[in-house]
C-alpha cells in the first residue's frame, strides 16, 4: 500500500473514532480534541519517518535484517582430508612427527594396498618388501627405528610423493 493511502486511511479512521467518542462524551471536548491532535501528530511523525528512511530499508534490507538472515554455508572439506593434510605438513616439518604420525598413516594405506594382493605387512615382511620396493619398505617397515633427533627435518615432499605414487601403483 502506498504511503499516501496509508496516511489517508489512518486520518479517516482517527476522525471517525473522534466523531464516535464525541457522541458518547466520556471525556470533555477539550481532552478529546487534544487526544485527536496527538494521534494525528504521531501519525504524521510516523509517516515522515517512513518517508525519510533510505530505500534499502524500505525493501527490508536493514543491517539488522541482514544479520538475521541465514548465511550460505561454505562447503566444508572432509575432516579426514584436513587431518591428513595436517599430518603431512607436520610430518615434513619434523622427523619425530613423521615417525609417530605420518608414517603410521602411510603404513595403513600400504597395508590396505598389500591386502589386495593377499599380503599382510607385518606377517609377511619379505613379500611386502619385494612388492613395495626398497625405498618404500625402509620408510614403512613396522620395525623402523625412531629417528635420533626428533626435531630434525621430516620427510621431504618429493619422498612422500614418490611413496604415495608407489602405493597407488600397487
Amino acid at each position: 500500500m502506498s504511503e499516501r493511502r496509508r496516511l489517508a486511511g489512518t486520518f479517516v479512521f482517527t476522525t471517525a473514532a473522534l466523531g464516535i467518542v464525541l457522541a458518547i462524551r466520556p471525556l470533555s471536548v477539550e481532552r478529546l480534541l487534544a487526544i485527536y491532535v496527538l494521534v494525528l501528530a504521531a501519525t504524521a511523525l510516523a509517516a515522515l519517518t517512513r518517508i525519510a528512511r533510505p530505500a534499502e530499508e524500505l525493501r527490508g534490507d536493514s543491517p539488522f535484517e541482514r544479520a538475521l538472515r541465514s548465511r550460505r554455508e561454505r562447503p566444508m572439506r572432509p575432516p579426514e582430508l584436513v587431518r591428513t593434510e595436517r599430518e603431512l605438513t607436520l610430518g615434513m616439518a619434523g622427523a619425530g612427527h613423521a615417525h609417530r604420525r605420518l608414517l603410521p598413516l602411510l603404513r595403513e594405506a600400504a597395508a590396505a594396498r598389500l591386502a589386495q594382493h593377499g599380503i599382510e605387512l607385518e606377517r609377511r615382511p619379505r613379500e611386502a618388501a619385494a612388492l613395495l620396493g626398497e625405498e618404500a619398505w625402509e620408510l614403512l617397515r613396522p620395525d623402523r627405528r625412531e629417528p635420533p633427533d626428533r626435531n630434525a627435518p621430516g620427510l621431504p615432499l618429493a619422498q612422500v610423493q614418490a611413496l604415495v605414487e608407489r602405493l597407488e601403483a600397487l
